[in-house]
This record gives structure tokens, sequence and C-alpha cells, in this order.
């Protein structure tokens, strides 16, 4: 799944060629996706110039006068800016033309992502009860320490847990707590104050840089360009189970926590 990074280097991507365009037509040729794209947006969207492009966990949300189009990627999903005579393949489900003469097309193969509405100045169910963005600056150790307190869960599951700070998920989840030494079965509760400090900066380190490098190029996902990130190879546990640890040389680990695998060094993490 599209992680924090790869979505907002999808908004930068698609931003310059949305922000001040008008949407000509929305042509949806496959209109159930992980939900049916809502009349709203069908009879709402065509003919509203896109006002700003913004990424809210790892939604992206175009806003326009009449409302906001809310869009997520689900597993496998991507936006890109094409020529308006590009050919759709078996997967191009919605293109919204431009008055630019070019398109954005979504394309989903498992059609897990989603192309909802958000109606002006209400906030979609989605969106509510969602804790601070990683990189903003009301998140940080202080803010991990407190929520913390009195969870018995792994702090891997805690610092995945979308109440508690949004958008950091399975890969940057292990990569932050190899970086801040602290193993991911740990109680969320037994994580002293310094090192929620200290994980609270390696999450914004690595998220900030694997931005600037793209995102991760996991299966599916590639950036509005066609072009995948190149993240993957500064990965120092996230995959590597069985393989020397590129800090101390002991074998990386592997448990499943949460029903998702999750990477460790016995040594580097306690």
């Amino acid at each position: 799944m599209p992680e924090l990074p790869e979505v907002e280097t999808t908004v930068r991507g698609i931003a310059p060629h949305l922000v001040g365009r008008r949407v000509i037509e929305l042509i949806v040729r496959q209109p159930r996706l992980r939900w049916p794209i809502p009349a709203a947006l069908r009879h709402a969207l065509p003919g509203q110039k896109i006002e700003n492009v913004e990424r809210r966990a790892k939604y992206i949300l175009a806003h326009t006068a009449t409302g906001s189009a809310l869009l997520h990627l689900g597993m496998s999903g991507s936006l890109r800016i094409l020529r308006a005579d590009a050919a759709p393949g078996p997967h191009d489900h919605v293109d919204w033309r431009l008055s630019s003469g070019r398109i954005l097309r979504f394309t989903d193969p498992r059609r897990f992502g989603c192309m909802l509405w958000q109606k002006p100045g209400a906030t979609h169910p989605l969106l509510t009860g969602l804790g601070p963005e990683p990189l903003a600056e009301d998140f940080d150790g202080d803010h991990l320490w407190r929520a913390s307190r009195g969870r018995s869960a792994p702090v891997k599951s805690f610092l995945m847990d979308q109440h508690v700070v949004v958008g950091v998920g399975n890969i940057y989840a292990a990569e932050a707590l190899f970086a801040a030494g602290i193993h991911p079965q740990r109680a969320a509760g037994a994580v002293s104050r310094a090192r929620y400090a200290r994980l609270a900066q390696q999450v914004k380190r690595i998220l900030a840089h694997a931005i600037t490098r793209g995102g991760t190029t996991l299966r599916d996902f590639l950036a509005p360009d066609g072009a995948p990130g190149y993240f993957e190879q500064e990965l120092f546990v996230y995959g590597r189970a069985d393989e020397p640890c590129k800090v101390c040389g002991t074998t990386i680990r592997a448990v499943v926590l949460g029903q998702r695998n999750t990477f460790y060094c016995p040594r580097c993490q306690r």
C-alpha cells in the first residue's frame, strides 16, 4: 500500500497540473471502487476550478468552491497526468479532463482505492478523529508519551494507530523504531519520554528523507510521472529478514504484529 511519502510525492506531482485548472469532464469507466463513486462528485466536480490540492494522512483532497474530491490510492492505485488522447487500459477507471488539455487518470488494478466527495465546510467521516500529521509541529515525543500512558499494545502497533499519528505505515514504522533503537514488541506504555522524543525525531527524519527520494517502491507504486521511488534501497530492516543488520551484523528477525510482518534487529533494538 502506498504510504505517506508516496502519497505526498503524488500530491506534489499532480498539484502543479491541477491548481487553477477547471475540470471540464469526468469520465467514469468503473464506478465501483472500494465504495461507489458518489453521484454528488459526478454532478458537482465537472465545471469547477481546482483551488488547492493537499494531503491529509494518506488521503488526497482536491478543493473547489463547491466541495472537495477525496481520493485514496488503496493498495495499488496511482494518479498520473497524461495527454488527453492517451488510450485507457483495463484498470484505468476514472479520468478528469482538464482545461489545460490534459487528463488526470486514476488507475487501480485492485479497486481498493476511492474517489469520494466532501461538502464545503464539512469534514468527511473518513477524516474525523485523526491524529496529528507526523511532519507537523504538534507531533513530538511528548505527544507520543502522553498518548501511550497505560497502553499495553506493542509500540509498533501504537505508532501505526491513525488516532495517535497519521500516515506512519508499516514500512516507516519499522524503520523509525530501528533508528530509535526501540524493539517493536515493547509495550507502548513502557517506553520512556526520552525514547519517544528520539522516536518522533526519527519518524520526521525518515519520512522527510523518503519524500525527497520519491517514496518506496514495493510491488505497485509508481509516481505521477511513471517513475518508481528510490527509498527502498535504503531500508535498514523492512523486508530484510534473515539478512545481516547493516549496523551490527546481527541477523534481522521477522514477527507478525497486528497481522503485519514486522522486522527488527534483536541487538540494536531493545
